[in-house]
C-alpha cells in the first residue's frame, strides 16, 4: 500500500466543492483533509465551501476527516461477467440508476474521468449480488488516491 509520502496531495486534485477549514488552532489540523485542502488553496480563490466554526463542539471537530489514501476504481467492462445474459441489461440499468443522473456519470466512472470510492464500489457489488455471485468480479482499474468523502 502506498504511503502518504508516495503520493503528493495537490490542489488540482481537490474537488472544488470540498469544504476548506481555516482553524489554525485545531490540534488535529495536520492530519485533517479539510485543513490540508485549505493550505493548498490559491490566494486568488475568494469563495467556496468551508467548515464553519460551529463544527467545533465539546472539544471536538464534527467535520474532522483524516488525510488518507484509499483504493479507488473505475471501469465496468468486467463487472457483469457473472450476470446471466438475459439479466445483463437490467443489471446495467440498476448500476446506471445508482448514479441517479442518467448515463453521463456512469460513463465518466466507466472511462476514469471520475473514480469510485470504496463505498461506491461496495454499493455496486451489492447491486450486482442480486443477479448472482460477485466473487472474482473486479473493476477495470484501481489506484490509490486521497479520500475526499
Amino acid at each position: 500500500m502506498l504511503s502518504l509520502m508516495e503520493k503528493q496531495l495537490e490542489y488540482k486534485n481537490i474537488p472544488w466543492e470540498y469544504p476548506l477549514c481555516f482553524n489554525e488552532a485545531c490540534k488535529l489540523r495536520e492530519s485533517c483533509m479539510h485543513y490540508q485542502a485549505y493550505k493548498l488553496h490559491p490566494k486568488e480563490r475568494l469563495t467556496g465551501p468551508a467548515v464553519l466554526p460551529s463544527a467545533w463542539q465539546d472539544g471536538e471537530c464534527q467535520r474532522y476527516s483524516e488525510t488518507k489514501l484509499v483504493k479507488k476504481a473505475w471501469g465496468f467492462s468486467n463487472i457483469y461477467n457473472n450476470v446471466p445474459n438475459y439479466q445483463k441489461a437490467e443489471a446495467r440499468r440498476r448500476v446506471k440508476s445508482y448514479f441517479s443522473w442518467g448515463n453521463g456519470p456512469y460513463y465518466r466512472y466507466h472511462h476514469g474521468e471520475n473514480k469510485l470510492s470504496p463505498r461506491q464500489q461496495e454499493d455496486i457489488m451489492q447491486i450486482l449480488s442480486t443477479f448472482g455471485n460477485t466473487e472474482g468480479l473486479a473493476f477495470d482499474h484501481y489506484e490509490m488516491d486521497y479520500d475526499f468523502s
